[in-house]
C-alpha cells in the first residue's frame, strides 16, 4: 500500500508541477489585480475627502496620469472628467459601480475593453452631498500576457487537467475502497491493509470496553431511578442556578410539579416562600432545616449545598413526612398534661382528707366517710395507673404476647359475668346473644377490649337501660357489637372518642369513675389484632360500637 501511494503521488506531483506554472501566473495576476483594486479604493477615499472639502476647486491644476477621475451628480450627469469632455459624455447612472455607490455608499467593478486587451478597475464613492466620485485605472488583460504562449499552455493545461482528474479518481477509489468496507461493529473480521490491523484491534478493544461501560451505566441508572422513584420521601437535586436536575415522583406530587420540570427554576415553579428561603440558604453554602406544611401534612425539609473544589455546585433537598411524628408528639404532650391533670385531682383530695385526719379536725362519725373518700380516690388512681401501663404496653406493640384460639362468645360471657354487679348497681340490663366463634388472638387484649366496651356502655347508660353484646360470623368476617341505650355521642365527637382522656361529657365521666383511657385501649388492641372499629351513635338514643375481624 505504501509503494502504490508513493508512485501515485510522484506521478500526480509531476503533473501538478507542470500545471502549476500556469496556475501561479494566474494567481499572481489576480493578486496584483487585488492590490491595484485596493490602492484604487484608497485613492478614491483620499480624492473624495479632497472634493468634499474643496469642491470643484480640487480638480484645478490636478495632474493625474495613471488614474481617471470622474465626478457625477445625483442624476448620473458627469460634472468633471479628467480625460474626456463632460458635455459629450453619456449619463453614468446605470454604471454598476455608480448604482452600488448610490445604494451602499461605495461601489466597485471590473470591465474589459471591447478588444479584451485590457481591463479597467472602477471605484466609486458617494460624497456627503449625494454626488459620486469615481476613479478608474487600466490594466493589461491576462489574455495579452498569455497570447504568445497560448498553444503550449493550452496543451499542457489540457494534459495536466486530464491526468489530474483520472489519476486522482483512480487512486482515491483504490485507497478509500478498503476503508469504506471496514465493518466497525466487528473490526477484526475486515480484510484490509496490514497497516490498519493495530488500529482495528484497538477499535475492537475500545468497543468492548464501551459496551461494558454502557451496560454498567444503564444498570446503575436503572437502579438509581428505581431507588429514587420508590422513595416515599421527596428528593430534588438542583444546579448552582437553582434549576432542577433530578426530582422523584414523591417530590413532584408534594410540590405540584409535572414531568417537564427538569431544567426549570424551582423558585419560579414553587409558590412556597419558606421553601424558597431554604433553597436560597442552601445555594449560598449553608445547611437549612425546617418543618413546613405541604398539602395535607407536615414535612421536614433538609437542604444542603453540593460543594466541589470549594465552590457551591448545586443543592440537594429532601422532604420527609413528619405528620405522624408531629401528631405523636402532640398526643404525647397532651397525654403528659392529661395524666398530670388526672392524677392531680385525686392526689389533692387524698392529701386534703389525710391532712384533716392528721390534724384531728374530723368528727368521729365522719372518719369512716373520709376514709372511704381516700379509698375511692386511691382506687381511681390505681385504675388510672393500670390503664396507663396497659396503654404503654400496647404502644410497644405487644407482638411478643402469645396468641391462641379463643371462643369470642365465651370470652364475652365471662366479661358480662364480671360486670353483672356493676350493671345491677347502675340499673342496667346486660344481654348476650350470638353464636360461638373461634378467633386467634391475645386473650388478655381481647378480654380488655370487650370489658372496656361493656364497661363504657354501662357507665354512660340510663337507669333501666340495656346493654346488648352480640357475637357472630358472616363469611370471613367475625363481628362483635356492643349496643347500649345510653346518652349517645354527637357526630362531632364520634371521631375523637378513641383519643386518650377525651370525654364527651366530662362531668358525667368523672361521676362514673372513668379514667378516659378505656376506648384508647380498645383502639390499640384492635390495631394489634388488625380489627376494624365502627361507631354508630345518636345523641339521646344510644350507641353501637362494631368491631370486625377478617379471618380465613
Amino acid at each position: 500500500m505504501t509503494k502504490r501511494i508513493f508512485r501515485s503521488i510522484c506521478l500526480v506531483a509531476l503533473t501538478v508541477f507542470l500545471a502549476s506554472v500556469i496556475l501561479i501566473m494566474g494567481v499572481l495576476y489576480e493578486y496584483f489585480s487585488s492590490v491595484g483594486q485596493e490602492q484604487l479604493r484608497m485613492q478614491t477615499n483620499l480624492a473624495a475627502q479632497g472634493v468634499t472639502h474643496e469642491g470643484i476647486a480640487y480638480f484645478q491644476d490636478l495632474k493625474v496620469t495613471n488614474y481617471r477621475i470622474t465626478w457625477i451628480d445625483r442624476d448620473g450627469n458627469v460634472l468633471y472628467d479628467s480625460m474626456s469632455d463632460t458635455a459629450q459624455m453619456e449619463n453614468h447612472l446605470e454604471r454598476e459601480e455608480v448604482r452600488q455607490a448610490i445604494g451602499e455608499g461605495y461601489g466597485e467593478s471590473r470591465r474589459y475593453s471591447a478588444t479584451l486587451l485590457e481591463r479597467s478597475f472602477y471605484s466609486a464613492q458617494r460624497l456627503a452631498d449625494g454626488t459620486i466620485l469615481r476613479l478608474s485605472i487600466s490594466q493589461m488583460s491576462v489574455l495579452t500576457l498569455l497570447v504568445g504562449m497560448a498553444q503550449s499552455i493550452c496543451i499542457i493545461f489540457a494534459i495536466a487537467l486530464i491526468l489530474s482528474i483520472v489519476l486522482a479518481v483512480r487512486i482515491s477509489k483504490r485507497i478509500v475502497k478498503p476503508l469504506n468496507q471496514i465493518d466497525l461493529d466487528d473490526p477484526l473480521t475486515n480484510d484490509g491493509y496490514d497497516e490498519l490491523s493495530p488500529l482495528l484491534r484497538r477499535i475492537d478493544s475500545q468497543q468492548r470496553q464501551l459496551r461494558c461501560q454502557k451496560e454498567e451505566l444503564i444498570q446503575k441508572e436503572n437502579e438509581l431511578n428505581t431507588i429514587i422513584g420508590s422513595m416515599n420521601e421527596g428528593m430534588i437535586l438542583l444546579n448552582q442556578k437553582g434549576r432542577i436536575i433530578t426530582v422523584n415522583a414523591a417530590a413532584r406530587k408534594l410540590l405540584g410539579l409535572d414531568v417537564t420540570c427538569i431544567g426549570e427554576d424551582l423558585t419560579l415553579l414553587c409558590e412556597n416562600s419558606a421553601l424558597k428561603e431554604i433553597l436560597s440558604e442552601a445555594l449560598q453554602g449553608r445547611q437549612a432545616e425546617r418543618i413546613l406544611p405541604l398539602q395535607e401534612g407536615h414535612y421536614q425539609v433538609d437542604a444542603g449545598a453540593i460543594i466541589s473544589q470549594n465552590k457551591v455546585r448545586g443543592a440537594a433537598l429532601f422532604l420527609f413526612n413528619v405528620t405522624e411524628k408531629e401528631k405523636t408528639e402532640q398526643i404525647r404532650r397532651e397525654f403528659t398534661a392529661n395524666v398530670s391533670h388526672e392524677l392531680k385531682t385525686p392526689l389533692h383530695s387524698i392529701s386534703g382528707y389525710a391532712e384533716l385526719l392528721k390534724n384531728d379536725m374530723v368528727r368521729e362519725k365522719d372518719r369512716v366517710p373520709f376514709a372511704e373518700k381516700i379509698y375511692d380516690e386511691a382506687q381511681r388512681m390505681i385504675r388510672l395507673v393500670e390503664d396507663i401501663i396497659s396503654l404503654s404496653h400496647l404502644d410497644e406493640g405487644a407482638q411478643e404476647e402469645k396468641r391462641e384460639n379463643i371462643d369470642l362468645y365465651g370470652l364475652a360471657e365471662s366479661v358480662i359475668q364480671a360486670l353483672e354487679p356493676q350493671a345491677e348497681a347502675a340499673g342496667v340490663i346486660l344481654e348476650l346473644c350470638g353464636i360461638p366463634v373461634i378467633l386467634n388472638g391475645i386473650p388478655q387484649l381481647l378480654y380488655s377490649m370487650v370489658y372496656n366496651l361493656c364497661d363504657n356502655a354501662i357507665k354512660y347508660n340510663r337507669e333501666n337501660g340495656k346493654v346488648t353484646v352480640s357475637v357472630g360470623r358472616e363469611g370471613n368476617t367475625v363481628r362483635l357489637a356492643v349496643t347500649d341505650t345510653g346518652i349517645g355521642i354527637a357526630p362531632e365527637h364520634q371521631e375523637r372518642i378513641f383519643e386518650r382522656f377525651y370525654r364527651v361529657d366530662k362531668s358525667h365521666s368523672k361521676a362514673a369513675g372513668g379514667t378516659g383511657l378505656g376506648l384508647s385501649i380498645v383502639k390499640h388492641a384492635a390495631r394489634i389484632h388488625h380489627a376494624k372499629i365502627e361507631v354508630n351513635s345518636t345523641a339521646g338514643v344510644g350507641t353501637m360500637i362494631l368491631v370486625t375481624w377478617q379471618v380465613p
